[in-house]
């Protein structure tokens, strides 16, 4: 069997020495040339293993063909497939969805009847995630030189995990892979060492965590290579607790002593190690780089040697590209990986490229992908997907996929996953461009999360028109030495007609402090960004009257800290948590608009005409 073949393998995850970066790259190229082979051996390989199981029995009727699993499986979403979950979740048999069995049940970000959707999950799972973990460190190698002469300061978390009624744990996909045998007790690899100790990973207490990671980061600052974590927003929590705590994280360096209230003991043993004597010096160089006047390039003042930032600035993490810039000194931001609860998909093979360049590269061993083609940019604001039907739930007629390998340049698609683990033909509701290909794989930017909206009338304003808008209104004031540090927004329909309202946190650059804001500078940001809005919304303003004028309000300092720790109490993982681009619960306004400190209205309709 030849090693480097990955075709030949039963499970098409071929074994390799993660420290032999040759081996890896020719495993990529081998992938990326035989996309279509490969895809029909996983497709082959799943129906063959699950075509028994009670889901797809009902379908197949023990036909094991890849021609009738397209003509009799249908496409579905979540609420599809809740019931077989749930029936699993209490306790019914692996073998309702899957012949491999299921170990644990991963939450998602997203939510069905306002509780996290679970993912199937099982062992061979994260021995997929280890390698393609594995396939992330000689890309990143062929980049960057000399990875393998200093440590990374990741800054990652986990999240207490539930039991169903049945005993199963239920938690976050990143939760499950860093408690795993895996992770906890995966090989040395010169190239992919951590700063952070697996203890302090693996704390439950998330400011605890945060604290010890930070202040293993700082003692060994001059071994670190590069930062970062899981999404931006993340990487900025950890500066601004950084800038809250930065005092005491010196006097423990100063004293060689970790504060009292870190009281996890694996925590405070493994963390006392690393701290080991006091280093007056040490807490003396960072005091001076955090008490400047401006925290402008932090990031490379106190790690000097650090190449990169490893963050995903992609879909709606792309607003914290500015803010991120302001903190790097200039380094890359590096988004490398593009992967769910329910699959990992794609990587990023050039990953030193422009945050607004970021393209993915679909693995073809991973899961069986397929395609919805969707049209966009329509005058009726709607985004269609293109199909005799449209899914499960509104037709029985079949729904008209695209296979990875049929795919055009420059179409956008919704992502549908055939995938080991359970999950047959499911709408992932991302939707992605087609950006080239590298071999014969096709490479995709990640646009936006299917149906994140604001809608009043008959306009329908998603994540990725919203950054857009935004972006557009925040240089306005970013011109004037003020950072938006975060936004969300709701359709107000308390009032007739209704209108959008964005919550802003601003700061001054350097400082935390609330800028004194000038009024009608805001009213030009709320009319730059109906500007910015798309056909639809801008004739409901106008011509139509059937929307009122777009609001923002500005909160104090720290409310989207509130927020967060509201969405974590309500079953969010802290590791996975991202700020919602939309808000509904009645909950999550109260505390934004409890800490409004500014309200500011667009003076003037858009400009609007039809079909423009």
């Amino acid at each position: 069997m030849s090693r480097g073949n990955p075709c030949q393998l039963p499970a098409m995850l071929p074994d390799y020495d993660p420290n032999d970066n040759e081996a890896g790259m020719k495993i990529l190229e081998d992938l990326t040339e035989n996309v279509h082979r490969m895809q029909q051996l996983v497709l082959e390989e799943i129906i063959r293993r699950n075509a028994h199981t009670e889901y797809l029995e009902g379908f197949l009727n023990g036909q094991c063909d890849m021609q009738v699993f397209k003509d009799k499986v249908p496409v579905v979403n979540y609420e599809d497939i809740k019931p077989y979950i749930e029936r699993i979740a209490n306790g019914d048999s692996s073998n309702i969805i899957s012949a491999e069995p299921i170990i644990e049940l991963l939450t998602s970000s997203g939510t069905s009847g306002g509780q996290p959707k679970m993912m199937p999950s099982t062992t061979e799972d994260l021995h997929r995630k280890t390698f393609f973990y594995n396939l992330l460190v000689p890309v990143m190698n062929k980049y960057v030189n000399g990875l393998d002469e200093g440590k990374a300061m990741y800054l990652l978390f986990v999240k207490p995990e539930t039991k169903t009624p049945s005993g199963l744990v239920a938690r976050p996909v990143l939760t499950s892979y860093y408690k795993s045998s895996n992770f906890k007790n995966r090989p040395f690899n010169r190239f992919n060492t951590y700063t952070s100790p697996d203890e302090t990973i693996l704390c439950s207490d998330s400011k605890q965590s945060m604290y010890c990671q930070l202040l293993c980061g700082l003692v060994q600052r001059q071994q670190v290579l590069r930062v970062g974590a899981v999404f931006a927003s993340a990487f900025l929590r950890a500066i601004k607790f950084l800038e809250d705590n930065w005092k005491e994280l010196c006097s423990n360096i100063r004293d060689g002593h970790v504060s009292d209230w870190i009281t996890d003991p694996s925590c405070r043993n493994v963390v006392s190690l690393i701290l080991s004597r006091p280093d007056p010096e040490l807490a003396d160089l960072i005091e001076h780089e955090c008490g400047g006047e401006s925290w402008e390039g932090i990031i490379k003042k106190l790690w000097p040697r650090t190449k990169y930032i490893e963050v995903i600035v992609t879909g709606s993490m792309a607003q914290y590209v500015s803010t991120l810039e302001f903190y790097s000194g200039g380094l890359p931001l590096v988004s490398t990986m593009y992967a769910s609860s329910e699959c990992y998909f794609g990587i990023n093979l050039k990953p030193l490229s422009r945050p607004s360049d970021v393209s993915y590269t679909l693995i073809p061993n991973m899961a069986y992908f397929e395609f919805l083609p969707v049209n966009k940019n329509r005058e009726d604001g709607t985004q269609d997907v293109q199909c005799n039907g449209v899914c499960k739930e509104n037709c029985s007629e079949d729904v008209e996929t695209v296979d990875l390998v049929d795919v055009k340049l420059g179409q956008y698609y919704e992502l549908v996953v055939t995938t080991f683990t359970g999950l047959y033909r499911y709408r992932v509701g991302d939707i992605l461009m087609v950006t080239g290909f590298h071999n014969k794989a096709p490479q995709f930017r990640f646009v936006h999360r299917q149906n994140v909206v604001l809608s009043i009338d008959t306009d329908k304003t998603n994540e990725d028109d919203l950054l857009r808008a935004v972006t557009k209104a925040k240089a306005i004031v970013e011109s004037l030495g003020f950072l938006l540090i975060e936004y969300t927004s709701y359709a107000d329909t308390s009032s007739i007609p209704g209108h959008y309202v964005i919550f802003w946190e601003l700061t001054s650059k350097g400082s935390n402090h609330l800028p004194v804001l000038d009024p009608k500078l805001m009213e030009q940001c709320c009319s730059a960004v109906e500007e910015s809005l798309d056909s639809v919304y801008r004739r409901c303003r106008r011509k139509d009257n059937s929307i009122g004028p777009l609001e923002i309000r500005v909160v104090q300092h720290g409310t989207f800290d509130a927020l967060m720790d509201f969405c974590v109490s309500q079953g969010s993982s802290v590791n996975q948590y991202k700020t919602p681009r939309c808000v509904k619960s009645e909950e999550a306004i109260n505390i934004l608009d409890s800490r409004v400190v500014g309200r500011f209205f667009s003076r003037n309709a858009p400009s609007w005409e039809p079909g423009k």
